[in-house]
């Protein structure tokens, strides 16, 4: 059974899975699916079309589900779907999808997203990323997994970060950035590989000597981005974490942050 405070307002046509607790003067609005185990700390508001999966935890003064910020959205019908194991600390706002921008805002799995973090419509965000306090994200944002964001970044819409990838206080990305590249100063200036997050998720010396010589190539040689790619496409044949920097780059529509 759910453990709903006697002060929660919870729409009739809302879902609520198994062991759910939900805090005092919190709000759960129509079309709202909460799964087993979720904890919805007081003061949150949560409103539809939203999916929560198992065991996320939303802390106080939240707003989840909200309508997008954007001009062209007209009350269309648009979703957020969030996985599971996600942490959402206190005054985060995440907004759900536009029907121009594909129709739903979608967060992966045990990410953890602290303070003040704001992610906009259309986004899609992968498994195990961190968003430090204050990180905000435009529309229409793609976060590969294990992305790390420090505090007070930006990113502009329609640019990725790739899996790997760390961003820097402070830092403004209107590129997007490749798998395992590390960006900082005001305006997101690479600054080598995510060395030390690699190590710890385990990557071999091997591997990380073969992501650090792509990104020479990428970002030292001063080569034009056409030389670079080429360079790329020759280490990929025997090196699967260059492929995936390389398939990266070749699927953007944004100018590469370089």
């Amino acid at each position: 059974m759910a453990l709903v405070h006697s002060t929660a307002i919870v729409d009739a046509s809302a879902k609520v899975g198994a062991n759910v607790r939900i805090g005092p003067y919190s709000v759960i609005g129509a079309e709202v699916e909460i799964g087993d185990g979720c904890d919805i700390g007081p003061h949150v508001v949560i409103q539809g079309p939203t999916r929560l999966g198992r065991d996320n935890r939303i802390l106080q003064f939240s707003s989840v589900g909200a309508d997008a910020q954007d001009k062209k959205f007209h009350g269309e019908r648009a979703e957020l779907v969030i996985g599971d194991g996600n942490l959402i600390r206190e005054f985060v706002t995440i907004n759900r999808g536009t029907g121009d921008g594909g129709g739903v805002t979608r967060i992966g799995d045990r990410n953890w997203i602290m303070a003040y973090v704001h992610i906009a419509h259309d986004c899609l965000i992968g498994n195990d990323a961190i968003f430090s306090n204050n990180a905000t994200l435009a529309g229409h944002v793609e976060i590969g997994d294990h992305a790390i964001l420090s505090g007070f970044s930006g990113i502009h819409q329609f640019c990725r970060i790739g899996a790997h990838a760390f961003i820097g206080m402070n830092c403004m990305v209107n590129g997007d950035v490749p798998p395992f590249v590390r960006m900082a100063a005001d305006y997101g200036r690479p600054r080598g590989v995510n060395s030390g997050g690699l190590k710890r998720r385990g990557f071999s010396p091997e591997r990380i000597a073969a992501i650090k010589r792509a990104y020479r190539a990428l970002y030292v040689s001063k080569q034009p981005l056409d030389e670079a790619r080429a360079a790329l496409a020759n280490a990929a044949q025997d090196e699967p974490d260059v492929r995936a920097m390389l398939d990266f780059i070749e699927r953007g529509t944004r100018p590469l942050a370089r």
